[in-house]
């Protein structure tokens, strides 16, 4: 493909600036690698100084990179970096996050002909049915063995050809899931790059994702798969740009099929495509949903994930913010946790909140679709119950293709709440939230207001 016109957009090198210097360059590229490595495999999550020390500077490496890349050279290296970073993390087990050990439980279940839908992982241990590789030490390593799995269709296969490939190692089983999301980064990195091309936006605004520390640490090192919902979502914004409307509704489809999130996306098509052409976009999205959960549909498929939608949203908490207002003020009333009611309710009025946003769109163009696609998961993350350290990747993804920083924001000051898991016993520091979300709401705010000053100009 070439780029020539588009590298050309690319801020140029002033002769005095000394971070165009190639030993300024190597050396916060050193510093941000070893700062990362430092942080995955020698540093336990209950660190807290030097867990959020060696993330600040990553952050601050990040922060000056991403300032002075003033040549397409340093953007090149950059995107080089960011892989390379992404490479390096691959070889550990999470030290941040023990999902790993729900995700090879799945697949060694489904290596079995057993559907992990069907029971809870307790059900095995106390009935004591023997399952080769289903142990005791794998149970006690569970962080929810008492509640049903929750993850779609594409993340089960990838769990099933995993533990396929290592039936007994969980080190090499952790490898090749890694290994997936690696490559679905290198792919979102690419996808950013052609989107801004086709956007015509700055070239070097892929190194606002392919450089983030919270994305390479979450992602690749954590083994979080949002790296995949990102990708599929990448590629049907793209495929959308390019008229492709088939591809792009299959690719959405897969999204969904990772994570479920981009369900509430879907609204902001129809005003774009007009009614014939939305009807047969999520008609093919649809039927590729159906043929990617029918493997799993069982008697006890429905039981299980409504079942763990549920207590997702009426039983856990975490780093939540408007949440916890209405938690406080419900204490109030009545003396006790209302969270059975303010989780759907505030879920429902996060989804009204989409839908209005969604038709009363004036544009028809794909332009503001980022856009869209990020104030969409804000009025969910706002509301929700629990909001963890990854679930910000996809805003930083999307995030290139907008105005909006405070996604950026939001990627260092969420990672403060790792602080909660030095405590013994735990529980979470509210005093970290707070600052948080204040930071994060007041830059959202400032942006909001900068956009409508600039969009009332242009009118």
């Amino acid at each position: 493909m070439n780029y020539n016109k588009f590298l050309d957009n690319a801020p140029k090198a002033a002769n005095s600036s000394a971070y165009s210097q190639p030993l300024v360059g190597a050396f916060l590229a050193l510093l941000f690698l070893l700062s990362l490595t430092l942080l995955s495999y020698f540093t336990a999550r209950t660190q807290t100084l030097q867990l959020y020390g060696f993330y600040t500077i990553a952050f601050i490496c990040y922060y000056f990179y991403f300032k002075k890349s003033n040549t397409q050279s340093w953007i090149w290296l950059g995107i080089g970096i960011g892989i390379a970073a992404r490479f390096i993390t691959l070889f550990h087990i999470p030290n941040l996050s023990d999902d790993v050990y729900r995700f090879i439980w799945d697949g060694r279940l489904l290596l079995q002909g057993i559907n992990p839908f069907e029971q809870l992982p307790s059900y095995y241990i106390e009935q004591g049915i023997s399952i080769p590789g289903i142990t005791q030490d794998l149970y006690d390593n569970l962080n929810s063995p008492n509640y049903f799995t929750i993850y779609p269709p594409v993340l089960q296969g990838i769990f099933f050809f995993s533990v396929w490939l290592f039936p007994s190692s969980v080190f090499g089983a952790t490898l090749v899931m890694k290994s997936f999301l690696f490559l679905f980064e290198i792919g979102s990195i690419l996808l950013i790059i052609n989107t801004l091309k086709s956007y015509q936006l700055p070239f070097k605004n892929v190194l606002l994702y392919a450089l983030n520390p919270l994305a390479i640490i979450e992602i690749t090192g954590n083994l979080h798969f949002e790296g995949a919902m990102i990708f599929f979502v990448l590629l049907a914004i793209y495929l959308l740009l390019k008229n492709r409307h088939d591809l792009s509704a299959i690719s959405m489809a897969f999204g969904v099929a990772a994570k479920l999130l981009p369900l509430m996306f879907l609204p902001f098509l129809l005003h774009r495509l007009g009614w014939k052409k939305a009807i047969r976009y999520y008609l093919v999205g649809a039927i590729t949903l159906v043929l990617l959960f029918l493997p799993l549909v069982n008697n006890g498929f429905f039981n299980g994930i409504g079942n763990s939608l549920g207590l997702y949203f009426q039983r856990f908490e975490f780093n939540a913010s408007l949440y916890y207002l209405f938690r406080w003020v419900g204490f109030q009333f009545s003396g006790y946790n209302l969270i059975s009611i303010f989780g759907p309710a505030l879920s429902l009025l996060a989804m009204t909140f989409i839908l209005w946003e969604a038709f009363t769109i004036k544009s028809k163009n794909f332009n503001t679709l980022p856009h869209n696609f990020i104030l969409a998961l804000c009025a969910y993350f706002f509301i929700a119950t629990i909001i963890h350290p990854w679930y910000v990747t996809t805003l930083v993804a999307l995030a290139a293709f907008t105005r909006f920083r405070f996604p950026v924001v939001w990627s260092f000051f969420i990672f403060g709440t790792y602080i909660n898991y030095s405590y013994s016993p735990y529980f979470e520091n509210l005093w970290v939230v707070a600052i948080e979300y204040i930071v994060v709401f007041v830059v959202l705010l400032w942006e909001l207001q900068k956009e409508s000053r600039l969009q009332a100009t242009k009118s």
